[in-house]
């Protein structure tokens, strides 16, 4: 018999075993009360004495999933898990009657309730010696074997419940994730920001460029397309005078997926008026070192076996300084497009008849210098080329106003000195506008609205993204983009 059939068998089984509950009205019961969790029991009680917890005769309701059970005759133990943790269920057949029977005939998956008071066993496990047991919920399909089952991660990426179920650690993931989000609301409130939330179907996708899924709104006979970024409409609420603003969001690229990728992706954007980038740098800083702090207790975390510190001042490198020393490039030709297509070839990247000097740099950046980033390093100083909707750097017209942060070899924010003139605005979008047109997807479209905004005057402002999946990824040590999504995009099976 294959493992197939097995399974087969054990569901069929199960199925028998809920029908017979279905006849006598006791499937699937709701009226069970639990009052504590398995975590906090431990924590409260765990270190009673026996004698301790027989005197204070402590009486709890437990809930949850059966993870094993042992049957002994006339005494029987089993371990239940909530969303909190596991604790032991002692039940003795004088004590339960035909419940006792009744549980020997449940299986490891089943969801139950059980009435009792705590005591500690001969081996001081805290457990439950039961005086009530329901079982609540009749599981189908068996749970893999020692986490057998679920070694395939495509299985656990599919099953995200199962893959919960079974593996402690994965959920923790998904804890630690929303203390992240937690800390950055925390954070941000305390500097005086106000989170908004901006729409997510858009009649022009702006803020980044990238290629956008496209939607079509039947009532209206329009096509709409989902966010690929909220920056142009928080930058409108600047306009109106909201000069702290923020906004933790879904964005949606229609790109490739990766260990790094996910077309459907987190992220936390803000802007700040009267600020420039390095003040953002400043505020990036201390973000990053508190997390690193409330997450691991110091400032030191350990990412793929490699160590990051947030404690030291983090380092503030030009793009073209960095691409001159990973590759030994002539500092005065770095703005030649011809030298530069040059290096591009030696090192085989693929180049397009329009990229000028400030794409191509870029391109060498991210082939020779991001992945040797792996202490917290702030990349300053973009070429404009790939920066339309950052300021022109004061003296250096080739130059914006942008960092981007990187640790452990990847970016994690992007930020910059906004274009607040609508005419360099226009101009720019003009240009992008003719890139699409070229064939560009993911070239910007022009947004005359936006422009418009920007003609009523907008302060002196900076803005950010901070990627929340990638910063997971970072302080969860997990090594793909997929482990930190609950359900990630994949294809159908």
């Amino acid at each position: 018999m294959n493992e197939q059939q097995d399974e087969n068998n054990l569901i069929r089984e199960r199925r028998e075993k809920l029908a017979k509950l279905r006849t006598v009205g006791r499937a699937f019961p709701n009226d069970f009360k639990r009052d504590a969790l398995a975590e906090e029991l431990h924590a409260v009680y765990g270190k009673h004495g026996a004698e301790a917890l027989e005197k204070q005769a402590v009486r709890v309701k437990v809930a949850g999933r059966m993870m094993a059970k042992r049957v002994m005759g006339k005494a029987s133990f089993a371990h239940i898990q909530d969303g909190s943790g596991r604790i032991q269920l002692f039940l003795q057949k004088d004590a339960l009657a035909d419940d006792y029977e009744a549980f020997k005939n449940w299986d490891v998956g089943d969801i139950l309730g059980a009435d009792g008071v705590l005591f500690k066993t001969k081996t001081g496990e805290l457990s439950v010696r039961v005086q009530q047991l329901r079982l609540l919920t009749k599981s189908l399909r068996p749970l893999p074997e020692k986490f057998h089952g679920l070694a395939d991660t495509e299985i656990r990426y599919r099953q995200r419940y199962l893959d919960l179920v079974m593996n402690p650690e994965s959920a923790r993931v998904f804890q630690t994730r929303t203390r992240i989000v937690q800390h950055i609301r925390d954070f941000m409130h305390a500097l005086g920001f106000q989170e908004v939330e901006t729409p997510m179907m858009q009649p022009i996708p702006g803020g980044a460029t990238a290629r956008p899924f496209v939607t079509h709104h039947n009532a209206l006979d329009m096509d709409l397309y989902l966010r690929i970024a909220p920056e142009l409409y928080l930058k409108r609420l600047v306009v109106g005078g909201v000069e702290r603003v923020y906004e933790i969001n879904r964005n949606f690229r229609n790109e490739g997926v990766s260990t790094r990728h996910n077309p459907e992706f987190t992220m936390l954007e803000f802007y700040q008026a009267y600020a420039t980038y390095s003040d953002l740098m400043d505020l990036t800083e201390n973000m990053m070192r508190s997390l690193a702090q409330a997450l691991s207790q110091g400032t030191r975390i350990t990412y793929q076996g490699e160590a990051c510190d947030f404690g030291p001042a983090f380092r503030r490198l030009p793009l073209e300084q960095a691409i001159a020393e990973a590759n030994q490039l002539e500092r005065g030709k770095l703005r030649d497009a011809t030298y530069l297509r040059e290096v591009c070839r030696k090192l085989k990247l693929p180049v397009k008849p329009g990229d000028g000097a400030g794409k191509l740099q870029f391109k060498i950046f991210e082939h020779t210098v991001e992945p040797g980033l792996k202490q917290p390093t702030f990349i300053v100083d973009y070429p404009l080329e790939v920066s339309p909707l950052s300021r022109r750097k004061d003296g250096d017209p080739f130059l914006v106003d942008r960092f981007e942060f990187y640790v452990a070899g990847r970016e994690i924010a992007n930020g910059f000195s906004e274009l607040n003139d609508p005419e360099d605005q226009a101009e720019r979008f003009r240009d992008q506008a003719g890139q699409k047109a070229a064939g560009d997807e993911e070239a910007m479209y022009y947004d005359a609205d936006y422009v418009r905004a920007l003609e009523y005057g907008m302060p002196p402002t900076a803005g950010e993204g901070i990627g929340i999946d990638r910063l997971v990824m970072l302080f969860t040590d997990a090594p793909s983009i997929r482990d930190v999504i609950l359900f990630p995009l994949m294809r159908p099976e």
